[in-house]
C-alpha cells in the first residue's frame, strides 16, 4: 500500500474531536429540553447524584462521557502513528474506520438507543482499533 501524506493521519483525529462536539451540542439539547420540560432549576442539577435523581434522558450525557474513554487510545495512537510517520493507507482506512464505527455507535446512543446495534458498533471500533495498534507496534518493531 501506498504512502499518504504524513499529516493525513492527523485528520481522523479531527473528525473525532468534531463528533465528540456534536455529541455536546445533542447532550445540551437533551437535557436543557428536559430541565424545561420539567421545570427543573439548573442549580438542583448540582452534583451527578442530583443529575441522576432528576434527569430520565441521559442518552448523550452517557455518549459523552463514553468518548473520553476508548477513543483516548485512538487519539494517543493517531499522534504515535504521526510522530512515527506511519500514515500508510492501511493506518488510515483502520483510523477512519474507527471515526465511522463510533459515528454509528454515538447516532445510536443518543437516538433510538437499541443495545445490541450500539454494541456492534462498538465491539466492531474496539477491533479495528486494537489492529490499528498492532499496526504500531510493528512499525515500532521495524524500525
Amino acid at each position: 500500500m501506498g504512502a499518504a501524506p504524513a499529516t493525513a493521519i492527523l485528520w481522523p483525529a479531527v473528525a473525532m474531536a468534531g463528533l465528540t462536539f456534536l455529541v455536546w451540542v445533542r447532550l445540551y439539547q437533551l437535557r436543557l429540553g428536559e430541565m424545561a420540560r420539567k421545570r427543573i432549576h439548573a442549580q438542583a442539577l448540582a452534583s451527578a447524584a442530583d443529575s441522576v435523581r432528576l434527569l430520565s434522558d441521559t442518552r448523550a450525557s452517557d455518549n459523552f462521557r463514553n468518548l473520553f474513554e476508548l477513543p483516548v487510545l485512538f487519539y494517543a495512537g493517531v499522534l504515535l502513528a504521526a510522530h512515527i510517520a506511519v500514515s500508510d493507507m492501511v493506518s488510515l482506512a483502520l483510523a477512519w474506520s474507527f471515526v465511522g464505527l463510533r459515528a454509528v455507535h454515538s447516532a445510536v446512543h443518543c437516538t433510538f438507543n437499541h443495545v445490541m446495534t450500539r454494541f456492534v458498533a462498538y465491539a466492531l471500533a474496539t477491533l479495528v482499533l486494537i489492529a490499528f495498534w498492532a499496526r504500531l507496534a510493528f512499525a515500532l518493531a521495524a524500525a
